[in-house]
C-alpha cells in the first residue's frame, strides 16, 4: 500500500457529533456543536470538549463552570449544522430550531429533550492550546431514552440513530456491530460428545 505524507494536523476521523447546551448566570441558554469531544476517564466518569474563546457558548461555560452533552439523531443533522454555523450572538438558536430544553438532574444548565442521551457536566479544569481551550468536565448524571434500553438494561446506541462528523461531512452509524470487546480472545465452548 502506497501512503502519501502530510503535515501535522486533526486529521482524527470519524468524531461523534454533539450539540453542547450551556448558560450564563442570567439565565440564558445556547447550544453549540461540537465534534472536538471525548471520554477521558472512567472513575471519575470524565469528558472533554475544545471550544474556540470566540465563541459565546465558550463565554458561558467559563462563566458557570457547567454544559451538557447532547447526542444528536441523523434526523437532526441540519439542525446541528445550524448550530455549529450560526452565532449564537446574533441569533436564539435554541428557538429558531426548535427545541425543547429539559430541566437536568445535577446542574443547571438544561438538557435538549429531542436528543435520546444528554450527559451532565461540571468543569474541573480547562487547558489553553492555541485555537481552541479544552474543558475537562466530570458527568455527573445523564438522562437516556428510555426508547433505547431493552428489558436487561442495556443501552442500544444504535437505535438512537447517532451520527458522527468526518472532514466535514456528516455521516450515520451503522445499525449492525462488526464485534464486541474483547471478540477477539473469547474462547468457544465447544460441546463434544463423549462415546
Amino acid at each position: 500500500m502506497s501512503k502519501m505524507i502530510f503535515k501535522g494536523s486533526t486529521i482524527l476521523n470519524p468524531v461523534p457529533v454533539v450539540l453542547v447546551t450551556s448558560m450564563n448566570n442570567a439565565g440564558e441558554v445556547n447550544v453549540l456543536t461540537i465534534a472536538w469531544t471525548g471520554t477521558i476517564c472512567t472513575r471519575p466518569p470524565m469528558v472533554s470538549i475544545s471550544v474556540r474563546p470566540e465563541r459565546l457558548s465558550y463565554d458561558y461555560i467559563k462563566e458557570t463552570e457547567e454544559f451538557v452533552i447532547n447526542l444528536p439523531s441523523r434526523n437532526m443533522v441540519k439542525k446541528v449544522d445550524y448550530c455549529g454555523v450560526v452565532s449564537g450572538r446574533k441569533v436564539d438558536k435554541i428557538k429558531e430550531m426548535g427545541f425543547t430544553l429539559e430541566k437536568s438532574e445535577k446542574i443547571k444548565v438544561p438538557s435538549i429533550a429531542e436528543c435520546h442521551v444528554s450527559m451532565e457536566c461540571r468543569v474541573k479544569d480547562v487547558v489553553s492550546l492555541g485555537s481552541h481551550d479544552l474543558f475537562i468536565a466530570e458527568v455527573l448524571s445523564e438522562k437516556i431514552d428510555e426508547s433505547i434500553i431493552d428489558k436487561n438494561g442495556k443501552i442500544h446506541f444504535e437505535n438512537a440513530d447517532l451520527i458522527t462528523y468526518s472532514h466535514g461531512e456528516y455521516f450515520p452509524l451503522p445499525d449492525k456491530s462488526i464485534g464486541k470487546f474483547g471478540y477477539s480472545i473469547k474462547k468457544h465452548n465447544v460441546n463434544k460428545k463423549r462415546k
